[in-house]
């Protein structure tokens, strides 16, 4: 550990993928800058192929990028990435965890990877079965939990070797609203009462909104916005104002006619929609309707509200969040392979990812 209060540190991160029948490549990042204090909760923001998977992928030794720095508890993520592997623990989208080998067997294999001895494997195991409420299921196979469950195990996994920094990667996709609750909760014990380091991507801006301490919004493989949630929306003076439209409506020609509104300011298009501030949205909204009745284009639906991360995004990026800016599929530029936690190699190159999971029978050589 260092003095430094940061836990993460990333300059000018660029990073260029080849691909096939592309001219140059697809640049995944352009010159991004991260600054993670220790023991927060710290959330990136950005809709899918903004960049933000790639710069993940590289903070935790995955890939390597093209050009800039990062650090990991003031260690270099480039020059020592075995030392870094060490620091960190990673919970990707997908389940690293192997389905045909019990939890508890999963757990220990993990432990016994990171270079624990058998007695202190099976001890740390039983200390995160109690921890994550999965003690009755120890010895149940993996393949049958339930979404919920697996996840659980999946951060547990994560935490095997007591890392300083935790990646989540969207980790309640997928999830209940019960099961993504007690997750959020889970989340919020790791950073508040154990002084991790968490560092949180998602798609859902009501997780970010209530989890992260600080954010950044990614784009185009830049921060274009950071802060708390709670300074990013107070940014947004009054109200946000969206107007809903009917087929056929050509929302370009309803933004015209708002902008020439002195009730109302920064008129965007959102999807098939138009969306606007005003310093008293209830006030501006008859003089809105009423400009568009007169012109021909009357709103399906009007909706008032105060600034939200959705309003956010939408001032810093163009567009709001939308089923589209799901995570993309595995393997993809930008998305980082399925991984629970970054294997200790002695020796092994920065870019190269964990090992394979081992066999259901490796699993049990492990567990004894």
């Amino acid at each position: 550990m260092t003095t430094d209060p940061c836990a993460v540190r990333a300059h000018d991160l660029g990073k260029t993928y080849s691909v096939r029948g592309v001219k140059g490549g697809v640049r995944a990042l352009d010159g991004l800058d991260v600054t993670v204090d220790r023991g927060i909760v710290f959330g990136l923001l950005g809709p899918n192929g903004a960049g933000k998977s790639t710069a993940v992928k590289i903070l935790t030794t995955l890939t390597r990028p093209d050009r800039g720095a990062a650090e990991i508890e003031g260690v270099d993520v480039l020059r020592r990435p075995d030392r870094v592997r060490r620091l960190i623990g990673v919970v990707a989208q997908r389940s690293g965890s192997d389905p045909r080998a019990t939890t508890r067997e999963n757990l220990v294999l993990q432990a016994r990877m990171h270079g624990m001895s058998g007695p202190a494997a099976r001890a740390r195991t039983t200390e995160l079965l109690d921890r994550f409420d999965l003690s009755e299921v120890a010895d149940r196979l993996v393949r049958t939990l339930s979404g919920g469950t697996q996840r659980r195990l999946d951060v547990a996994l994560g935490l095997v070797h007591r890392p300083a920094v935790l990646f989540l990667d969207e980790p309640t996709t997928g999830l209940d609203p019960e099961a993504r609750t007690a997750m959020w909760a889970e989340i919020r014990r790791l950073a508040g009462r154990d002084g991790l380091t968490v560092v949180l991507t998602t798609h859902y801006l009501e997780e970010a909104d209530r989890l992260a301490h600080r954010l950044a919004i990614v784009d185009r493989g830049r921060v274009v916005a950071g802060g708390t949630p709670d300074e990013l929306k107070g940014e947004l003076r009054g109200d946000a104002v969206h107007l809903d439209l009917p087929a056929g409506t050509v929302p370009a020609e309803v933004r015209a006619v708002l902008e020439a509104l002195p009730a109302v300011r920064e008129v965007r298009v959102a999807g098939g929609g138009v969306s606007a501030r005003s310093d008293n949205g209830p006030a501006a909204v008859p003089t809105v309707l009423a400009a568009l009745e007169r012109a021909g284009m009357p709103a399906a639906a009007v909706t008032v509200a105060r600034p939200s991360l959705d309003d956010v995004f939408l001032r810093y990026t163009g567009r709001r969040y939308t089923p589209g800016d799901l995570p993309g599929t595995p393997g993809s530029p930008g998305t980082p392979p399925a991984a629970t936690s970054p294997v200790p190699a002695s020796g092994a190159a920065a870019g190269e990812g964990p090992a394979d999971q081992s066999t259901p029978s490796a699993s049990r050589e492990a567990a004894r």
